[in-house]
């Protein structure tokens, strides 16, 4: 069972990021640590992803005029493909309807297979650069 809350350790979802990201910093030699991607988070909406009651996973949200943009969705390496990251996308276009929003944005690395995951689920890349693909999913 999947569940969401606010949530309850910053440090730890912080620690989900750094692992999961850790590839994709070092192929672009970005320099983070836990540190900075905990003062990065402190100001979003933060939820953890719950299943069977225990952490696997974060959804970050910033609103942005009528726009939320999802800054972070991770699942924990051992339940990623178990339809856990779907469902915290319908989870977060959730909280963007309830926030008013009419777009739900997001920025993901190219060499992420996790962009194939987004636009299986609605997004459509609007703009791109070297490193990333910006998408978005209209909210109606």
């Amino acid at each position: 069972m999947i569940s969401y809350q606010r949530c309850t350790s910053l440090s730890g979802s912080a620690g989900i990021t750094l692992k999961n990201m850790r590839p994709y910093y070092e192929h672009y030699s970005v320099d983070w640590d836990q540190e900075k991607i905990l003062q990065q988070i402190a100001s979003l909406q933060n939820w953890d992803i719950l299943c069977a009651g225990e952490v696997v996973g974060a959804i970050r949200i910033a609103l942005e005029g009528d726009a939320c943009y999802l800054r972070d969705l991770q699942v924990s390496d051992t339940y990623q493909n178990r339809g856990i990251g779907a469902k915290a996308l319908e989870e977060s276009r959730r909280l963007a309807i309830e926030s008013g929003a009419s777009e739900l944005r997001l920025k993901v690395f190219k060499i992420s297979p996790a962009h194939h995951l987004y636009s299986r689920n609605g997004f459509e890349v609007f703009d791109e650069d070297e490193r990333f693909y910006y998408m978005v999913q209209k909210i109606f």
